[in-house]
């Protein structure tokens, strides 16, 4: 994520989580101390990018809505923190650190997953500057794509596949609720508080849709071939895991071409929205060819 705009959307992102993430007494300051230290510092920042190169393509002021790109990115950690608990991935590292778990306690690290997500709406509620309307259609948006039909749906699905998910139908549904809930969130909450249509709306869901399906075949190859050092968690756990994944279904060099059509699928989906789509055509391109 070289690009000089993801950098500034994600300072700007960082600034907002560094002010918001304080507690009001230091009796309780453990959890505090956990949701920063999973939040701060780490990460891509690819979900509040994309809802901020949205917001300002419909036609938005970044500095505006970083309070929901934020939020976004609060609900983003709660749910890697829970995925690396013992009782769903038991991931130990996350980000070339111990997992929150593992550098807390697992109790806290459940407390501190469930304040970050209780802790985003209030946060995205706090908006100002943007009609009352948009930040509560936002909202809602937030809660669906993060909740049971959604990532949480996601997650079911993959904890009860327990190395049973043996379709790509089944697969897609799953990456699809599981990582492009979240991304899909980004887009229709940018275009949404920007002041974009319905149809512009309903087009932003499908630039999501697939981009997120890249994405998560992106990420199966990157298990497959990564470079733990540089992913900054341990690689080929989906094959120690006997999980089912596009890579064992379909193979690298195909996943590599599947990748690419999606993308490119993506990219046509942008065509209704006006203005300058310079920097999202960029972030698609660099997602596409990222190695972490």
């Amino acid at each position: 994520m070289s690009a000089s705009f993801i950098n500034e959307y994600s300072d700007m992102v960082e600034a907002c989580l560094e002010k918001n993430l304080v507690g009001a007494s230091d009796s309780y300051k453990a959890v505090i101390e956990a949701m920063r230290y999973s939040t701060l510092g780490g990460g891509k920042r690819i979900r509040p990018a994309i809802m901020l190169m949205f917001y300002k393509l419909c036609g938005g002021t970044a500095d505006s809505a970083v309070n929901f790109a934020a939020a976004l990115e609060m609900i983003h950690t709660y749910s890697l923190i829970h995925d690396d608990l013992p009782c769903m991935d038991n991931d130990d590292m996350r980000r070339g650190k111990p997992s929150c778990h593992k550098a807390f306690t697992e109790n806290i690290a459940l407390l501190a997953g469930d304040a970050l997500l209780t802790e985003a709406f209030g946060l995205a509620a706090k908006t100002k500057g943007i009609a009352e309307y948009r930040i509560i259609e936002s909202l809602s948006v937030l809660a669906e794509c993060a909740g049971v039909n959604g990532m949480i749906g996601g997650q079911v699905i993959d904890l009860q596949g327990n190395g049973n998910i043996n379709s790509i139908e089944t697969l897609t549904e799953m990456y699809h609720r599981k990582t492009g809930a979240l991304i899909c969130a980004a887009v229709k909450i940018g275009t949404i508080l920007g002041g974009g249509n319905n149809k512009q709306v309903l087009a932003g869901e499908k630039f999501a849709y697939n981009l997120g399906l890249a994405f998560q075949i992106i990420d199966d190859i990157l298990d497959a071939t990564g470079d733990e050092q540089e992913l900054g968690k341990p690689i080929n756990s989906d094959i120690k895991n006997g999980k089912f994944t596009f890579v064992t279904a379909l193979g690298i060099d195909a996943c590599r071409e599947k990748a690419r059509q999606l993308t490119n699928e993506a990219r046509e989906a942008l065509n209704v929205y006006e203005g300058n789509k310079k920097e999202i055509l960029t972030l698609t391109e660099q997602l596409l060819n990222r190695t972490y």
